[in-house]
């Protein structure tokens, strides 16, 4: 993983841990102060939204724990990699487009980013300059030409 999504991370973490849990945990408050707990809709909604919370905070931490930080100063742009900013055109309509191949969890369509796992990065991975790749996606095959690697 980029050093710029492990950041992104530690902060979406910090964020959960120091404002959600907190506004959660005084939801619950203020719903058990109402009454009766067994029929009080917004406890129990207070309760599921604290549980999936502690879900999304648990996952994150493993994400966190597992990750490498890959310094791109030490990777060469001689073949396509995790990333790796790729330029495309598609051969058969001429389109061209350019991706950022990127671990799972830095993955945003949005800004250009790929997760390696996908069909499209898996048929890029250690291609060349100039070479074709043939990707099978859900609607078909496509043919994407490599017109340039960087990072």
């Amino acid at each position: 993983m980029s050093e710029e999504g492990y950041k992104q991370l530690l902060e979406e973490l910090r964020q959960l841990e120091s404002v959600e849990r907190p506004k959660i945990v005084a939801a619950i408050a203020e719903a058990r102060d109402k009454g009766d707990l067994s029929e009080n809709a917004e406890y129990d909604a207070a309760k599921e939204a604290q549980g999936l919370l502690e879900m999304k905070i648990s996952q994150l931490k493993a994400v966190i724990g597992d990750a490498k930080i890959i310094d791109t100063t030490k990777l060469k742009t001689d073949t396509v990699q995790i990333l790796s900013k790729v330029e495309l055109k598609n051969v058969k309509t001429g389109m061209k487009m350019a991706y950022t191949l990127v671990a799972e969890s830095e993955a945003n369509l949005k800004q250009g980013k790929i997760s390696v796992n996908t069909p499209i990065a898996q048929g890029l991975l250690g291609k060349k300059v100039g070479d074709i790749a043939e990707i099978t996606i859900p609607q078909g095959k496509i043919s994407l030409e490599i017109l340039n690697i960087s990072f």
